[in-house]
């Protein structure tokens, strides 16, 4: 007999017996965690449905702040906010704003450290693409070159 069908043959005793013996069904539903659905199916009661999906448990809270933009205002800025908060606030900052691919900032204990890292990743986010933006110089823009690169000749009177 191939798989499929001892499979089948399993499953449809399974279900016979669960039909048959009450006792049978409140066990099964119970070791698959199916006793308040199968007990609200049979009073008619159904337990109250949130309008927001539920989270996984292992999920982290939202972070309470933009490390990046508060990095665009500068270091102090930046570190002033973060020192105002605990270490697990930190934490859910550094996994909101996915700072730790490595899965050990997570572990760390000390809060100076985790403001280290989130600084430091936040400072390069922040100056992101600063290559493609003009340069804050006060200095006058120089004189353009001449077709090809060259510096044109000085003019002879």
């Amino acid at each position: 007999m191939n798989m499929k069908k001892i499979l089948n043959v399993l499953f449809k005793e399974v279900i016979l017996e669960a039909e048959s013996n009450p006792e049978f069904r409140a066990r099964l539903a119970a070791a698959l965690g199916q006793n308040e659905r199968i007990q609200g199916a049979r009073t008619g009661t159904r337990r109250p449905t949130s309008s927001q999906p539920k989270r996984p448990t292992n999920r982290r809270a939202p972070a309470v702040l933009d490390p990046v933009h508060l990095a665009k205002q500068g270091d102090e800025a930046l570190r002033a906010a973060l020192e105002r908060l605990d270490i697990e606030q930190l934490r859910d900052v550094v996994a909101e704003y996915g700072m730790d691919t490595g899965k050990l900032v997570t572990k760390w204990r000390s809060a100076d450290r985790i403001i280290d890292r989130i600084t430091e990743v936040a400072r390069l986010r922040a100056q992101k693409g600063s290559a493609f933006r003009d340069p804050p110089t006060s200095e006058p823009p120089s004189e353009p070159a001449a077709p090809g690169g060259r510096v044109p000749p000085e003019e002879s009177q």
